[in-house]
């Protein structure tokens, strides 16, 4: 068994001592999921023999600005700097890029003039849109190797920095405003929120939009997705914790959407308060939220107990079929897989394997359990009796992509938000 290193030590770690949005000190604790290990860590094969570090990992609410957080903060360049998730492996998200890039080019009627900024752009499959309509696009990613991706491969012009106030501000004075800011599923990955949303506004024209996606807390809590906790993502937002963050740094949520993807996400249309006017469906959110309790404490409390029915519910099954001598593997390298498989003890006596479809990933293993990745291919070498999709967010994709897996017999056990097994 490898030793696992679950020191709280400040170079692998720190707690935060208030809100990271409010900066109130009243955080309350809503569930641990004890010390994990990096979601994204993928090891190498020479890395088997080595100590894993095991971080706490504690959810907190601010009564204040009702903003769910993580309590502890891993430092953004160990998280970030080298990053193996590549957005352009997955069709579903291409196609939304390539769908909002479409829609705001003919909303805002962007031209050869025009500059479009993202945020957290990783390997271009949003910003590639863009460009390949004429209009100029900056991407600004941290990650080398990914950056360097979407230069070399979709002619995206990317600074490798972390997005802030001061690169906001420089960006500014060169002259590099934004008519149209992208940020999707970035904010929640920033230990600095309040100097982000700032930087936003600063580097947006007077009359730009800032358009951003999270996933939605609401969601989260109701099909106990507590996969999607882990350390590089900080926040989970509500529209009314997003609201107030937004509008601490003179910008107004003029509309909002809700969308399916990623189990679940909210898409924020933001601009300047001088020129802010809001759309029937915000104040509509806002006050379904406060419904049902999105400042309240108690609204928050039950989600470890449905959190530990599921665990408890998906081991059960998963030994039922060993027990039966099924033989098991699971689709999905992604860093909510880690997770599921990490918080509910799911190793190598219940899964044989992982599958996925980035070849970045495929020769690796799981952080903790250590499972090894191969490519989709293996599932028809191998033919086992059940798939567990850790990807579930991509379910009708992974579906698709497995068709002649699922033919032959091949069924796949999906986790969240209970555990099923799907028709053959």
């Amino acid at each position: 068994m490898i030793e696992a290193s679950t020191k709280k030590d400040t170079g692998l770690m720190s707690k935060v001592g208030s809100c990271r949005s409010c900066a109130s000190s009243d955080l309350r604790v809503v569930l641990s999921l004890g010390c994990t290990p990096l979601a994204n860590a993928l090891l190498g094969a020479s890395q088997l023999d080595e100590r894993e570090d095991f971080l706490p990992l504690d959810l907190v609410f601010c009564p204040n600005c009702s903003l769910l957080q993580l309590l502890e903060t891993v430092p953004p360049e160990r998280l970030f700097r080298h990053y193996l998730y590549f957005s352009s492996f997955s069709d579903t998200v291409l196609r939304q890029a390539d769908q909002i890039a479409t829609r705001m080019i003919q909303s805002r009627h962007l031209g050869e003039g025009s500059l479009v900024v993202e945020i957290g752009s990783n390997d271009g499959y949003l910003l590639q849109y863009y460009r390949k309509r004429g209009i100029r696009v900056l991407g600004i990613e941290p990650a080398v190797n990914v950056a360097r991706v979407a230069e070399a491969e979709h002619g995206v012009r990317t600074l490798c920095e972390f997005f802030g106030r001061d690169l906001a501000l420089k960006l500014r004075e060169q002259g590099e405003r934004a008519d149209v800011l992208h940020a999707n599923n970035v904010l929640a990955h920033v230990a600095d929120t309040n100097g982000v949303v700032a930087g936003i506004g600063s580097v947006l024209k007077d009359d730009g939009i800032a358009v951003i996606e999270v996933p939605y807390v609401k969601e989260m809590l109701d099909r106990s997705e507590f996969d999607t906790i882990y350390h590089e993502h900080l926040c989970y937002f509500s529209l009314t914790a997003l609201d107030r963050l937004f509008a601490r740094h003179g910008l107004i949520i003029q509309s909002v959407e809700r969308l399916p993807i990623h189990g679940g996400s909210l898409r924020l249309f933001a601009v300047p308060e001088a020129r802010a006017h809001r759309g029937a469906e915000v104040p509509a959110l806002l006050n379904e939220e406060t419904f049902w309790g999105v400042d309240r404490l108690e609204s928050y409390l039950g989600f470890g107990g449905r959190v530990e029915l599921v665990k408890v519910q998906l081991g059960e099954l998963l030994r039922k079929f060993r027990d039966q001598g099924k033989r098991l593997v699971a689709y999905g390298a992604a860093a909510k897989g880690s997770m599921l498989l990490n918080c509910c003890g799911i190793g190598r006596d219940l899964i044989e394997f992982v599958v996925d479809r980035s070849t970045y990933k495929q020769g690796r293993y799981m952080p903790g359990v250590r499972l090894p990745i191969y490519p989709p291919s293996k599932l028809l070498e191998v033919m086992p009796d059940y798939a567990l999709l850790l990807a579930w967010n991509f379910l009708e994709e992974i579906l698709e992509q497995a068709a002649e897996y699922r033919r032959r017999g091949g069924r796949f056990i999906v986790p969240i938000p209970e555990p099923r097994v799907l028709p053959g």
